[in-house]
């Protein structure tokens, strides 16, 4: 007898050791990061979605009461393991030779959901009881059924009720009537199968179960439950953002989790993100290369719009993110091509050249290496305005030799461009691979007139702990302005719409950028900015093959041009673009997105450490040392 105890004993050891009993933080506390639009519309991630908990007392009753009545209705009465219920399932499934009911209650499908794995073996039986009793002896019942009701799945990307709620009924999960309550309940069993969206009738057909599971609960009245059956719960979509957001959902999901623990609760996050301009450059980029794609081998594109500031109004990675959630606006490394002249000329203009200026177009060989213009046409001695805007290859490799690749790449550097660079005669032509986001970024400096530009996503987070803000984006560089070269290099970039390679993105109101176009058509660009935003287009192909003549004034500019001319005036408070500036004299209202709410006045003015504000508070303002949190209004920077 003891050697059978034993052997039991030691057997339960063994399925046991590698167990992790949880904390109660890791039940109660996981981080559940919510995201949502600048004008407050909830962001999924990846189609999924996951609202802020709530706590079970503050769900309707007839929701607590639905999910109690068919799936353990004598949750607060039992421990763990509701053995009476393990018996009855045991003796029905023998006598239907397989699997027709179970006897998990709430805390082991808890376990189940956020602890093992799916699979169905007596090994993970056992750790699931094991964990369960551990849960039940160091968390009150309210406390795992709220963990419950807010982690359990329910189909379409849906985690918890409030998630659910929302994505089936575009309402709150408190705001669920008795109908809708059964509906969602009944889905917990087999959420696909009884989706409404998918099927309303096994949907339907199943919430009329849960009502009549509460009915012999008592918890529900013959008459409440058949007046239910009778107007039942109609589905109504809510009004989410577009699938195209994933990307930019992506990207600021990925930074709040690098710096917020995975078990501190809720992080709520307001973006930047606009969603009728991600709409629009959605839309400019799928019309365009179902137009023009097939027949120029053209299959992939990204945009990325902010302003002047760094907040990304749009983000789109790519065709579909259905078919891909890699983000080329973000992730991928090209070759700029001409749009990286730029920092040639930003670089001759801080050596002391002008616009004005002339320089040679001529053939020019450097030990080897023998550039060429577009159609091998050479034009003598030019300004350095006519070669910017006619993107004259031998004479920008000529002007950067005049003033050094070393100073070219200070150039870049200082505006903030992040890319390896190679000092090598051909980085005058955009060799050197860069992403668009850090690329649109550096032109974002030009238009804000300082830089660097620090391209972000998070408008305001709260945190559980109520802390206003946290550096997802890390120490920022301190910004130094452009001075002089602002203007030439506005008048430079704006050259190239009205005369030059980019004509094809004339606005009817003022518009500036620069095309770019890496060797034999593999990468096509756009980048420039009208009076109130900055935006950047990439064109090409994953695998690097070449396209069929798309230079950067054509499908690039044209994709541009349809963004900039449906999106106008600023939206949600956009500010004007920034003028020159110095690190602290930012104008007033530079970098705010809330240009509405009342700032409280300091008695003696604004006393704050400028530098230091900038660089945590995203919607800093200057003028008055006052920051934009979560919600609520304006407060003082104490930094």
């Amino acid at each position: 007898m003891i050697f059978v105890v034993a052997m039991l004993a030691g057997a339960l050891l063994w399925t046991l050791r590698d167990v992790h009993f949880p904390s109660a933080a890791e039940v109660t506390g996981r981080r559940v990061i919510a995201l949502t639009s600048a004008d407050g519309h909830d962001l999924p991630r990846k189609g999924q979605l996951q609202l802020p908990p709530v706590d079970a007392k503050d769900m309707p009753a007839n929701l607590i009461n639905a999910v109690l009545s068919i799936e353990d209705r004598h949750f607060y009465e039992h421990g763990a393991i509701d053995w009476p219920s393990v018996l009855r399932a045991m003796k029905d499934n023998l006598a239907a030779g397989k699997t027709v009911a179970g006897g998990s209650t709430i805390t082991q499908q808890l376990v189940k959901n956020l602890f093992l794995s799916p699979e169905r073996t007596y090994r993970r039986k056992i750790q699931e009881a094991a964990i369960s009793i551990w849960i039940e002896h160091h968390l009150s019942k309210d406390a795992i059924l709220t963990s419950y009701l807010n982690n359990v799945y329910l189909g379409a990307g849906a985690t918890g009720f409030p998630a659910a709620a929302k994505l089936y009924f575009g309402k709150g999960v408190g705001d669920l009537t008795l109908p809708e309550a059964a509906m969602l309940a009944g889905m917990i069993n087999a959420p696909s199968q009884d989706d409404p969206f998918r099927d309303p009738d096994a949907a339907r057909k199943r919430a009329a179960t849960v009502l009549d599971a509460m009915v012999d609960n008592r918890k529900l009245s013959q008459a409440d439950a058949l007046a239910a059956k009778l107007s039942p719960a109609r589905p109504s979509p809510a009004d989410l953002a577009p699938a195209s957001s994933d990307w930019f959902a992506d990207w600021v999901y990925k930074k709040a989790a690098a710096v917020t623990p995975a078990f501190g609760g809720t992080v709520r996050i307001r973006t930047t993100l606009d969603l009728r301009l991600q709409q629009l450059a959605t839309d400019a980029i799928r019309s365009t290369l179902a137009r023009y794609g097939a027949e120029k081998h053209a299959t992939q594109a990204a945009l990325v719009a902010m302003r002047p500031d760094g907040a990304v109004v749009a983000m789109v990675g790519g065709r579909s993110y259905a078919d891909s959630q890699y983000n080329r606006a973000v992730q991928a490394q090209r070759q700029p091509g001409s749009a990286f002249k730029l920092f040639d000329y930003y670089a001759a203009l801080r050596q002391g050249f002008t616009p004005d200026d002339e320089i040679l177009d001529a053939p020019i060989d450097i030990r080897g290496w023998e550039p060429e213009n577009y159609g091998r046409h050479h034009h003598g001695k030019v300004t350095l305005a006519d070669a910017f805007a006619n993107s004259l290859n031998d004479a920008t490799v000529r002007l950067s030799q005049q003033v050094g690749i070393a100073q070219v790449i200070a150039a870049a550097r200082d505006l903030g461009l992040h890319a390896p660079l190679q000092n090598n005669p051909s980085l005058a032509l955009g060799t050197s691979e860069v992403t668009l986001l850090d690329l649109t970024s550096a032109y974002a400096a030009v238009r804000a007139g300082k830089a660097p530009v620090n391209a972000h996503g998070i408008a305001a987070i709260k945190t559980a702990s109520d802390k206003d803000y946290v550096q997802i984006n890390g120490p920022e560089q301190g910004q130094h302005g452009l001075g002089q070269y602002q203007g030439e290099l506005i008048d430079l970039l704006r050259g190239v719409v009205e005369r030059g390679t980019g004509r094809a993105a004339q606005l009817e109101e003022f518009a500036a950028g620069k095309t770019g176009t890496s060797q034999d058509y593999r990468d096509a660009w756009f980048i420039g900015f009208n009076n109130f935003l900055v935006a950047g287009v990439w064109v090409g192909n994953d695998d690097h093959s070449p396209m069929k003549g798309v230079a950067g004034g054509s499908l690039p500019a044209r994709i541009w041009k349809d963004f900039m001319q449906e999106a106008g005036a600023p939206t949600l408070a956009q500010t004007a673009p920034a003028e020159p500036t110095t690190v602290g004299q930012s104008k007033a209202g530079s970098g705010s997105s809330d240009q509405g709410d009342t700032a409280p006045t300091p008695q003696q003015g604004p006393r704050c450490n400028v530098e230091a504000c900038e660089r945590y508070y995203h919607s800093f303002r200057a003028s008055d040392c006052t920051y934009k949190p979560y919600s609520g209004p304006r407060q003082l920077c104490e930094r």
